[in-house]
């Protein structure tokens, strides 16, 4: 689950950083994924982690 939060917020974060910077479409496509694959990859590190810690 909280990968795909991630991923999300990723998403978001990336195709609002490429449209500030006055990207056409295609920038904003290849930042909002880029963003998301690094938050998704981040946050199954923070799943794992947690699983190690709580369980």
């Amino acid at each position: 689950m909280i990968v795909i939060i991630g991923a999300l917020l990723g998403a978001v974060i990336g195709g609002r950083k490429a449209s500030k910077r006055g990207g056409n479409r295609k920038d904003i496509a290849q930042y909002a994924a880029v963003y998301a694959l690094v938050f998704a990859i981040v946050s199954m590190f923070v799943t794992v982690l947690l699983d190690r810690l709580l369980f």
